[in-house]
């Protein structure tokens, strides 16, 4: 007799696999190749920015007080007694009536406390020395840099878990980072279930499907920051199928198999889970599509039994693997961000369970839309090659009309949400 399976609602389901997260690992790797990896670590100031006072124009240093008297009619002449770049010293400190010729970025010689801009100085030569003249007053402080003004000695810049951008890599840079200590990937291994299934470059034969979900779900691994280790397809047979998995499961940190996971009379998953004595934390789940998903946990690591549909398989994926890999990788907000849109298209579907609907969002006059991205079946592949977002729509519900506000989940977007909640 058929198994009888009692579906539970997402979020519980999604609490059952947080109770077996696994924590991730560090590594350090070069600065040059830290792109597009998370920080396993605060990132803190190893100095002050800037490490000293710097002038931030072209112009000349002074003393304050020696331009109290300055206007327009008693103009104020200084000896020009050096001249500093970026990158050079000071010399010399200065002394009364005298100024320092200074670059964008050098460091402020001892005892001047203000810049004049090159633009409002007047300069002459006399006797072979160089003078320079204001007009005004020069305030202390005034076109100066302070040491520290940025960032102080010890302060905290970006936190642990940060997705390094090329923002993040400037300031690694400037505060020395060459080793970048970041997430360690974890490998998420790949099988392919089902006596069905040819290789992509197979001709198609009666009573065959090409494997698309393979490749499908490497591709999501990849966009969530993990690597891949592909074990290929297997038909329907529970002992090759069994030995198989097992060996998988010692070569990888998370395992995920496509198909086999129903109660058909070839469908070897529950059998398979059984032998390895995992414990299964749920086998369906109140959603469409993926219903049949399963998650299940064994030697401290997790199994994911997606179905093998392709949009059943790859909301699967996203709703309860993907989580699971951004925490690995210290994400602090390792869900997908939901935002509210404007339903473009009628779904007169009746929602007997939470439906996560294929979908692309737009942008039109202020307005976000979802638009469907084509036939709402879990059999179908190509309405994914369409969707950045996927639209929830609760169960119990009779259908929505085009104008009815929605949420929608964020495919492509890196800023997510710390936690998981169905309005």
């Amino acid at each position: 007799m058929a198994e009888v399976r009692k579906p539970i609602p997402v979020e519980e389901a999604i609490s059952h696999v947080w109770d077996h997260r696994l924590n991730g690992k560090a590594e350090f790797v070069s600065i040059n190749d830290c792109d597009n990896r998370r920080l396993a670590e605060d990132i803190v100031a190893k100095h002050p920015v800037p490490p000293f006072p710097k002038s931030p124009y072209d112009g000349f240093a002074l003393r304050s007080e020696d331009t109290l008297e300055a206007d327009r009619d008693n103009p104020m002449t200084f000896e020009v007694v050096e001249h500093i770049g970026a990158g050079q010293l000071p010399e010399k400190r200065l002394h009364k009536g005298q100024a320092t010729r200074i670059m964008t970025g050098a460091k402020i010689p001892e005892d001047a406390d203000c810049i004049a801009m090159f633009e409002i100085c007047q300069v002459h030569e006399q006797d072979n020395r160089s003078f320079m003249s204001v007009k005004r007053t020069i305030a202390s402080g005034q076109n100066i840099i302070e040491k520290g003004s940025e960032v102080a000695d010890g302060e905290k810049l970006i936190n642990r878990g940060t997705l390094i951008s090329p923002g993040t890599k400037a300031v690694l840079a400037t505060f020395g980072y060459s080793q970048v200590k970041v997430a360690k990937k974890p490998v998420i291994g790949v099988i392919a279930t089902g006596t069905e299934l040819l290789d992509v470059d197979e001709e198609l034969k009666p009573g065959k499907i090409r494997n698309s979900n393979a490749y499908m779900i490497t591709s999501q691994i990849i966009r969530a920051g993990a690597e891949y280790k592909y074990f290929g397809k297997l038909e329907d047979e529970l002992k090759t199928s069994y030995e198989t998995i097992k060996q998988a499961l010692n070569e990888v940190d998370i395992l995920i198999t496509t198909g086999g996971v129903s109660v058909g009379d070839f469908d070897l998953m529950p059998a398979i889970y059984e032998k390895l004595d995992a414990d299964v934390l749920f086998n369906k789940v109140a959603m469409r599509p993926g219903s049949v998903t399963t998650v299940a946990a064994a030697g401290g690591k997790l199994l994911y039994g997606l179905s093998g549909n392709p949009s059943a398989c790859y909301v699967g994926f996203e709703l309860f693997a993907r989580p699971a890999i951004q925490y690995y990788l210290f994400n602090q907000t390792p869900f997908l961000r939901r935002i509210k849109a404007i339903l473009a298209n009628d779904f007169p579907k009746p929602n007997p369970f939470t439906r996560f609907v294929r979908s692309y969002i737009t942008y039109e006059n202020g307005r976000v839309n979802a638009n469907l991205a084509g036939i709402d079946k879990s059999n179908v592949v190509t309405s994914l090659a369409h969707s950045n977002s996927l639209m929830i729509l609760p169960g119990g519900t009779r259908g929505f009309k085009a104008g009815d506000e929605v949420e929608a989940m964020l495919l492509n977007d890196q800023q997510g949400q710390s936690e998981f909640l169905l309005e």
